[in-house]
């Protein structure tokens, strides 16, 4: 089906009370396992590329870009593109082009007063090129390299009230808030400040977006989208997947040389892990696992 924006698909969710989920991507593996894994959900999904993915692409979006949307396009459910944590602005005028419908401009390490200025600057221009737009406010951690902030440290937190004021003041789309997660997470044991989840809900106009996901139970996911959170941002999980995979398939293969044989164990390790989120994301029972695996030829 055509292309969908990421607009549309959060105005969706908006309307019935519900969620998106949105996978960063970085191989055309995860690629191929995001879109078969919400096919096998029945979800539209968003397939995310960060300028992270994009340096690890030597710098190039368009390899990745391209591949993201003929996937999209093929897909039986709602697909859209979203460009996330852009910090480069030369790569925030780059999504357009590429077929992005959103993008997500991280300011956040920047003192507020910047981090506004900055972000209402990008707003402006995204807007003109009709981008849906998400920015973040309060550190949430682990990006670059950083320790993951505690869910319970000074400044791991959104303020409701600065929130608020930022949003009015940049005219973001959607905002991304630090209420318990963490990036890079490699164990499910993240909790929801859910007080302030609801305050933050009631404070804010705009959709919430929740970053570090993949830390989160499936209980407290599904707590997180009942308590207003509309876009739920995963990536490590589906790192966990495929690397665990390969690492067991490799192990007992040590004969192996033909990547295919790993990268297909990886992929289809990935697709059963976002059929699951997705299904659990979006309020439906997870889909049976009934993936095949990839065969090299």
């Amino acid at each position: 089906m055509p292309l969908a924006t990421t607009g549309e698909l959060i105005a969706r969710a908006v309307a019935s009370g519900g969620a998106v989920a949105a996978f960063n991507v970085i191989t055309l593996e995860h690629v191929e396992a995001v879109v078969a894994g919400a096919e096998s959900a029945g979800a539209p999904v968003v397939l995310q590329v960060s300028e992270n993915a994009v340096k690890f692409r030597h710098g190039r979006l368009l390899p990745l870009a391209r591949a993201a949307t003929a996937a999209a396009e093929r897909a039986a459910v709602p697909v859209a593109l979203h460009l996330d944590h852009v910090q480069s602005e030369d790569l925030l005028r780059q999504a357009p082009a590429a077929g992005f419908s959103s993008v997500m401009y991280d300011a956040s390490r920047l003192p507020y007063a910047d981090n506004l200025a900055a972000t209402r600057a990008a707003a402006d221009w995204a807007h003109t090129q009709g981008l849906w737009f998400e920015a973040e406010l309060g550190r949430i951690g682990g990006k670059h390299g950083d320790a993951p902030v505690d869910a319970h440290a000074p400044g791991a937190r959104t303020d409701p009230d600065e929130a608020a004021a930022f949003v009015a003041d940049t005219g973001v789309d959607a905002l991304a808030v630090a209420v318990g997660t963490s990036h890079a997470m490699t164990t499910r044991t993240a909790a929801i400040d859910h007080a302030l989840l609801g305050r933050l809900r009631t404070a804010l106009p705009v959709p919430l977006v929740l970053h570090g996901s993949s830390g989160l139970s499936d209980d407290e996911l599904r707590a997180a989208v009942a308590g207003g959170i509309t876009k739920v941002n995963i990536g490590t999980a589906l790192n966990l997947a495929m690397t665990g995979a390969v690492r067991e398939f490799l192990a007992g293969h040590p004969e192996a040389v033909d990547a295919r044989t790993y990268l297909g164990v990886g992929r289809e390790a990935m697709t059963g892990t976002v059929a699951r989120l997705a299904a659990v994301v979006q309020g439906t029972n997870a889909p049976a696992e009934n993936h095949t695996q990839g065969a090299a030829r």
